[in-house]
């Protein structure tokens, strides 16, 4: 199979990281550590992709209870769950730089805080069944109707309260970009290397997964 695209993928990734910190901050006021949402912002953003992907394929194993289905609505929950502590711990350290303490009980943090929980709790009621049909089918379920709070605790939930977060890093009050272009083709090319690259990943767990099961199946 031909590795182009993922040699594209490392050259891609490596010049983005270079650039995002040899080019002025993106945020003059907050300063250099404000080159930390370059990172922050599409790990938060993958976190909330990666649920998707599993409320997808979860509603696709109800529909046709192929076991693979579970397993890879299983695996994006864990790659959400990743990418959302990663976003977690840059945040937190951007608070310590910009407000003196790592967490601040802020109406971001509160909001990807309580996210971790709802699905470290889909982990947790996985690893408490052991019939692999009850667990497939209760957490699909349970994966369906944790996205929307998914989407609400991101992107609406830290806007209805007073934040120290900034708000007009990427958009300003009258949700036009607020960013230089320079500081856009950095972000938005991060954001699209950091997509690549879960897919990557997503289908590099999914065929290790599928590789898995067809062993345990010929035993």
């Amino acid at each position: 199979m031909s590795m182009w695209w993922q040699w594209l993928l490392f050259v891609g990734m490596s010049v983005m990281i270079v650039v995002s910190f040899v080019t002025p901050a993106p945020q003059q006021v907050i300063g250099e550590s404000s080159r930390i949402f370059y990172y922050h912002i599409p790990q938060a953003w993958l976190a909330v992709v990666a649920f998707g992907t599993s409320m997808y394929y979860s509603i696709r194993y109800l529909r046709s209870h192929n076991p693979r289905y579970d397993d890879r609505a299983a695996i994006a929950n864990a790659l959400g769950l990743i990418f959302a502590i990663l976003a977690t711990v840059t945040g937190a350290i951007f608070a310590k730089v910009t407000w003196g303490a790592y967490w601040n009980w802020d109406p971001r943090q509160t909001s990807i805080f309580v996210l971790l929980l709802i699905y470290g709790a889909y982990f947790s009621l996985r690893g408490a069944l052991e019939v692999e049909e009850k667990r497939a089918n209760l957490s699909a379920v349970y994966s369906i109707f944790a996205f929307p709070p998914a989407v609400f605790l991101v992107f609406i939930f830290p806007r209805l309260f007073p934040s120290l977060h900034p708000s007009d890093t990427v958009m300003d009050k009258n949700l036009k970009f607020s960013m230089s272009a320079d500081v856009a083709s950095i972000l938005f090319a991060s954001l699209v290397l950091f997509t690549i690259l879960y897919m990557w990943m997503l289908k590099l767990a999914a065929r290790t997964s599928e590789l898995e099961r067809a062993r345990r199946e010929e035993e």
